[in-house]
C-alpha cells in the first residue's frame, strides 16, 4: 500500500521494536501488582474513562493497554503468551513500522470511539484483531487448547468473527462502535485482499455454473470466445482463457485475449 509506505520513509525510524514483547511484559508486572489489590481499585485506575482523562489522568490513554484481560495465573500466561507469538509473527512478517501502524491505528480508533461515546475504552478488541490478522495469515497454525488439544487457528478465527458478529448485533451503539473501531486496523490492512477473494469466488461459482450447465447438456460447449464466438467444437486446437482484468467470467480465444476491451460489471 503506497499511503503505509510513504509513512514509513518518514516516521519509520520512530517504530518501537519487538513492541509485543514490552506490552505483554508491562501487562504481566501490571497483573502481579493486580494480585495485591483484591478490590480492583488498581485496575480501574488504569482504565479508558474520559470524564476522567478530561479531569486531568492522562494515564489512562496508555495505561488502559495494560490491563490482563483476565484474573486467572493460568489463562494469564497462556494468553500473553499467544499475544506474543502472534504479535512478534506479525512484525516478522510486515515489518517493525507495519506492525507498529496496525496495532496502533486500532488503538487510536478505540480511544476516538470511546471518547465520542463516552464508554470505556478496552483493549481487548484490538487484540483480538491481532489474532485475526495472525490466523489470516497463518490460517494452518496449530494452537494446543489447554496445551494438550491441536487446533488450527483457522477455526478459532471462524469462531471468533461470529462472536463479533453477534456482539455488533446485540450490544448496545457504544459497544458496536467499539468492535467496530478496534478492527478498523484489519480491514484497512486486509480489505482489499478480501474483496479480491471474493471475486476470485464469484469467479469460480459462475465458472462452476457454467461446467454443470454443459455437463448436463452435450450440446453445449464448454469455451466460448466472447469477440468472436469461437468455441472448441469449432476449432479443437484453439486455446481458451479467461482475462484476470475482466470484471465478470469472460473468456477468449488466444487470438482476442489480449486483442479487447476488458469489461467491467
Amino acid at each position: 500500500m503506497k499511503w503505509i509506505n510513504k509513512l514509513e520513509r518518514k516516521f519509520g525510524k520512530l517504530a518501537i521494536k519487538n513492541l509485543m514483547g514490552h506490552i505483554v511484559m508491562i501487562t504481566a508486572i501490571v497483573f502481579l501488582f493486580g494480585l495485591l489489590d483484591p478490590y480492583g481499585n488498581f485496575f480501574n485506575s488504569l482504565l479508558l474513562i474520559p470524564r476522567r482523562v478530561l479531569q486531568g489522568e492522562i494515564w489512562r490513554l496508555i495505561t488502559y493497554i495494560f490491563i490482563p484481560p483476565t484474573d486467572s495465573i493460568f489463562f494469564i500466561i497462556f494468553a500473553l503468551y499467544i499475544l506474543y507469538i502472534m504479535g512478534t509473527a506479525l512484525e516478522r512478517v510486515w515489518g517493525t513500522f507495519r506492525f507498529n501502524l496496525f496495532y496502533f491505528i486500532g488503538l487510536l480508533a478505540t480511544t476516538l470511539i470511546s471518547f465520542i461515546t463516552g464508554g470505556v475504552g478496552t483493549a481487548v478488541y484490538v487484540n483480538l484483531s491481532l489474532f485475526l490478522a495472525f490466523a489470516r495469515l497463518y490460517p494452518d497454525f496449530e494452537l494446543l487448547i489447554f496445551f494438550v488439544l491441536p487446533v488450527k487457528i483457522k477455526y478459532l478465527a471462524y469462531f471468533n468473527w461470529i462472536y463479533l458478529l453477534y456482539t455488533i448485533i446485540t450490544a448496545p451503539l457504544a459497544g458496536k462502535f467499539t468492535v467496530l473501531a478496534a478492527l478498523a486496523n484489519y480491514f484497512l490492512f486486509f480489505g482489499k485482499d478480501i474483496l479480491q477473494d471474493l471475486k476470485l469466488k464469484k469467479k469460480v461459482y459462475r465458472n462452476r455454473r457454467r461446467f454443470d450447465v454443459v455437463r448436463y447438456d452435450r450440446n453445449n460447449t464448454i469455451h466460448k470466445c466472447t469477440i468472436c464466438g469461437i468455441t472448441e467444437k469449432d476449432d479443437p486446437e484453439m486455446e481458451f482463457r479467461y482475462c484476470s482484468k475482466c470484471g465478470g467470467a469472460y473468456e477468449y480465444c488466444s487470438k482476442h485475449l489480449r486483442d479487447h476491451i476488458h469489461i467491467q460489471d
